[in-house]
């Protein structure tokens, strides 16, 4: 069994992740493809793409776990015994 060496990480030093991150990370987004950096030839920390999150609409998310009953626009008690009002 081969190893697809396009999508296994790429190595590179701190000190040229640290001149060329957003490049970098652009190429990793764009790519889909890890970049490991290393301190004085040791792996110390994995760049990866995220996945991709689905879109979250607000507008209807619970309409399976909730049921409106009677009316929800009038208010709950008599404007009379509003506070406010008095």
């Amino acid at each position: 069994m081969t190893m697809d060496s396009s999508k296994s990480p790429k190595t590179i030093a701190a000190g040229d992740f640290k001149a060329k991150c957003l490049r970098i990370m652009d190429d990793v987004a764009a790519t889909r493809r890890a970049v490991i950096i290393t301190k004085k030839g040791r792996p110390v920390v994995k760049v990866g793409p995220l996945d991709a999150e689905p879109a979250r609409n607000i507008f209807g998310c619970l309409s399976d776990r909730l049921e409106i009953t009677g009316d929800i626009e009038s208010p709950i008690v008599p404007s009379k015994t509003w506070e406010a009002l008095r």
